[in-house]
């Protein structure tokens, strides 16, 4: 009898019934699947829908607004009779405050089809409250990239995450940041100045330890991690190194998927010392020989501390260097005014050491 050939083997195997996984468990994990499928596509479509709706609603009212004489009279008798009747009709999401952020979000992102569906009504409010468009265009590309969620969205807009990093940008990098977002491609670009913590629960006025302030950075480790930004994975605490006989202990380290290297934290309390600098140093230079392997980039390190002298760093360090900062921190999260008199504190330091160089 003639054997069946492989076409035939595979028809033959084409024609059995699938047998799918059995038990209880596999039956229960394959409808938690499609039940989770079916309402994230729910979820997907009612935002969209509500999205355009908004964007709708706003672009009627800003049309509607410019058929009156005097504008800014008639554009508010105009959005309390709108919120009055619409209230009555549809509920409390359509009272005055909505209705005047649905117009603001018309005039905010006049181009329809550039709405960014993946972010909630609630992104786009939050959105709505930063002033300058080169920063909420960052804030949500941001959003987007990162996948934050709304609380997410507030505290770096709150803690000016934009101009935190837009600091050490000339006018182009700014653009660069506010189209395409944070991109790391140098160790410069993971370090901010000020980091704000204000979620670790410590006053600033108060008296604690390191040690105090590096277990309320473990305690709340997924707040930190967002404070560093993009790409970073925790891989030790205290971690220690033994150079002839003598032992050290960094305080934090971890390491980042977008830079490819080990990044190398110390706290500081008080003011940056160039012993500091010194210490993070050697620490460097210790991971680099001991611990980067061939196809990794070199170890970056980063110094904590309450407050700093530009003198102290830029005469401590090699005037080639790269990959070791000094950075100040915050334990409580700034008025937008502080922040932005101590951003623009530090560009002018900046801007005087390169004037300096140059």
């Amino acid at each position: 009898m003639d054997q069946p050939t492989d076409e035939t083997r595979r028809e033959i195997d084409s024609q059995q019934p699938v047998t799918p996984a059995t038990g209880p468990q596999a039956i229960y994990d394959r409808i938690r699947g499609i039940l989770d499928g079916a309402r994230k596509q729910t979820w997907q479509a009612v935002n969209t829908a509500m999205l355009l709706a908004y964007w709708e609603i706003g672009r009627a009212i800003v049309e509607g607004e410019q058929q009156g004489e005097v504008r800014a009279e008639y554009g508010k008798r105009l959005i309390h009779e709108l919120a009055q009747r619409l209230s009555a009709d549809y509920g409390k999401g359509f009272d005055r405050t909505n209705l005047q952020h649905m117009r603001a979000y018309y005039l905010a992102y006049p181009i329809r089809d550039a709405l960014r569906r993946e972010l909630s009504w609630t992104h786009y409010r939050l959105l709505l409250r930063v002033e300058k468009p080169e920063a909420r265009a960052f804030y949500e590309v941001e959003a987007v990239n990162s996948r934050w969620s709304t609380r997410e969205l507030e505290r770096q807009i709150n803690s000016l995450l934009f101009e935190r990093l837009a600091l050490s940008r000339d006018k182009d990098g700014v653009l660069a940041l506010a189209q395409q977002g944070h991109e790391v491609q140098r160790p410069s670009d993971l370090v901010k100045d000020p980091y704000v913590l204000e979620f670790v629960g410590l006053r600033q006025d108060e008296r604690f330890l390191e040690a105090d302030l590096e277990r309320a950075l473990m305690d709340n480790l997924q707040q930190f991690l967002l404070e560093l930004g993009k790409g970073f994975a925790f891989m030790a605490r205290q971690q220690r190194i033994t150079l002839d006989g003598e032992h050290y202990y960094i305080d934090l380290v971890f390491y980042n998927r977008l830079t490819r290297s080990f990044v190398l934290l110390d706290l500081k309390l008080g003011k940056l010392t160039h012993q500091d600098l010194g210490q993070m140093l050697m620490y460097v230079n210790y991971y680099q020989r001991e611990m980067t392997a061939p196809d990794e980039n070199p170890p970056i390190g980063i110094v904590l501390c309450a407050d700093k002298s530009e003198a102290v760093v830029r005469y401590t360090l090699p005037e080639n260097n790269t990959t070791i900062f000094a950075s100040r921190y915050r334990l409580y999260l700034p008025t937008e005014e502080e922040l932005v008199a101590e951003v623009t504190h530090a560009r002018e330091e900046i801007e005087l050491r390169q004037h300096l160089q140059g």
